[in-house]
């Protein structure tokens, strides 16, 4: 046992000889609170809060990776690092994906795509072009805590407390790669008299929070689900340890001197939670953007679900879905999508590098406040993307396809968790329409124009390029469309996936309240009905 762990007992076993077993108080949490409630009678109770105020153990350096020099085993297309470098040495897998009609959703396998692509099909319709690159999608049964799943949006209202309660598959107290978040963990907040003055629940992604006070000191408890236990606490860096107490789910105090987002737990549990088979899509017909963005996946493999002959001339074949007639689009097996992928990679090789981008935890300067971004394609097409300030990323809203919008959270039909992406961009594109429903998007090489990024609540203006590299033009390979700041430095991403939006250059954007933005898309003229 280690010595701050000897210590730690003796301070708790004096604590409880002293106070005896005082149950917490339970007094109502404050308006401000969010409103999710415990459903169930907790497994565990706490007979006494402990008194220790946790050393601060140091953070990871914040991650920087510069625009073709990435290590190994980070991917290119996220700055993540991957479960499976080998996978970094097949191309690129592009999927067509539907967003109409309404029967399309929610679509399966997006949350495991680094970037996707919506652009207009027509008059008011969009559809998806998800990329699949250096990690494989399966279905999932994530494990849930005891209370209800938090639905309702997390808004800040000063300084935040949380984070993060995942599945620690391999028990060694650190979030490591491909462990993913519990959702419906029971979460209580004390104030410095044991008081228990909130209650919430982590979302279906893992992330809880509550709003304090600077100045005040805090205690949070996770309480354990059924068949499941605590992490070994304290291990590695502070912002990818567990911070409960094995043996009672309880932290250490916390004083608020600005937002924590570093007090996270641990949960060991023996369910399976990978589910073999599974499919992903739907997919549908090809598009003549997809020449485009196929080119610049050097190796790629695009797959569809026919298209119109004279688009389909124009795309380089790989692999084809049975389009259906149901409308939606037909289901493609993940074992199919995984041999196409090892196919395409015997038959291309891996002469290719994807590091076009460069990736930064740390949010480049010169943004402005932004919390939400409102999409309108038209009145039965609209969506909203917001900002979770506990998980740092974008949060995504569709409507029913109704001239009354109602929003709901995405979801991957896959595992059934709640689409969030760290960055948003939007790409102002000069739209050819060539006949109605069939027009050329100009992202072939070459290509300079202005565009958005949002990230980490901030709004910039950049561009897009498409122009040939240094890299490019030594060795005539292809890299994918890269993000600069307007002097034509590149900009950062925030470490993690990419949602790209292709708008007309005659499209709106800008505030239409306080850090809040719109995107009101404009269709070419003659482009026609969906």
């Amino acid at each position: 046992m280690k010595l701050k762990q000897i210590i730690f007992l003796i301070s708790t076993i004096a604590t409880l000889v002293l106070l005896g077993c005082v149950q917490p108080s339970t007094s109502t949490p404050p308006a401000s609170a969010p409103t999710n409630t415990e459903t169930v009678t907790p497994t565990a109770t706490i007979t006494a809060t402990p008194t220790n105020t946790p050393v601060p153990q140091p953070l990871s350096e914040p991650v920087f990776y510069e625009a073709g020099n990435f290590p190994e085993g980070i991917n290119p297309l996220t700055g993540l690092e991957v479960t499976n470098p080998l996978l970094l040495e097949q191309p690129a897998l592009l999927v067509s994906v539907p967003h109409f009609p309404i029967a399309a959703r929610p679509q399966s396998g997006l949350s495991f795509s680094p970037w996707v692509f919506e652009f207009l099909i027509g008059e008011g319709t969009t559809r998806f072009l998800a990329v699949f690159y250096g990690e494989q999608p399966f279905t999932e049964m994530p494990i849930v805590g005891d209370c209800e799943i938090r639905r309702e949006q997390f808004i800040s209202q000063g300084e935040i407390l949380g984070n993060f309660i995942w599945h620690d598959q391999d028990e060694d107290g650190i979030q490591s790669l491909g462990e993913k978040g519990v959702g419906g963990v029971c979460v209580r907040l004390y104030d410095e008299n044991g008081e228990i003055i909130q209650k919430s629940s982590s979302d279906s992604n893992g992330y809880y929070g509550f709003n304090v006070e600077a100045g005040k000191s805090y205690q949070v408890e996770f309480v354990l689900p059924p068949e499941m236990t605590f992490s070994p606490e304290n291990i590695g860096f502070e912002n990818k340890d567990s911070d409960a107490d094995p043996e009672n789910g309880m932290t250490g105090i916390v004083t608020i001197k600005g937002n924590n987002l570093h007090l996270d737990a641990g949960l060991i549990s023996s369910a399976e939670t990978k589910v073999a088979g599974g499919q992903v899509g739907p997919v549908r017909s090809g598009r003549l953007l997809y020449k485009h963005i196929q080119n610049f996946f050097q190796n790629s493999c695009l797959i569809f679900a026919g298209a119109y002959k004279d688009v389909a001339r124009e795309l380089p074949f790989c692999a084809q879905v049975h389009n259906d007639e149901n409308g939606a689009g037909s289901m493609l097996e993940i074992e199919r999508l995984l041999k196409i992928g090892e196919k395409n990679a015997i038959i291309k090789g891996s002469d290719f590098n994807y590091a076009s981008n460069s990736f930064s935890e740390t949010p480049p300067s010169g943004g402005f406040p932004a919390s939400q971004v409102d999409f309108f394609i038209s009145s039965v097409n609209q969506s909203q993307w917001i900002y979770d300030p506990l998980s740092q990323n974008w949060a995504r809203y569709v409507d029913n396809a109704s001239e009354n919008p109602v929003f709901t959270r995405d979801t991957d039909q896959l595992t059934g968790r709640e689409l969030s992406f760290e960055n948003i961009i939007v790409l102002f594109v000069e739209h050819e329409v060539l006949a109605p429903r069939i027009a050329d998007m100009h992202l072939q090489m070459g290509q300079v124009e202005k565009a958005y990024l949002f990230r980490d609540g901030q709004a910039y203006p950049i561009q897009w390029s498409t122009r040939a590299t240094d890299y490019e033009q030594s060795t005539g390979l292809r890299r994918p469309i890269t993000f600069q700041d307007l002097d034509r430095n590149p900009i950062p991403l925030r470490p993690g996936q990419t949602w790209i939006f292709i708008a007309t250059p005659f499209s709106d954007i800008g505030e239409v309240g306080t850090a809040h933005w719109k995107i009101r898309v404009y269709s070419p003229e003659g482009f026609g009905e969906y």
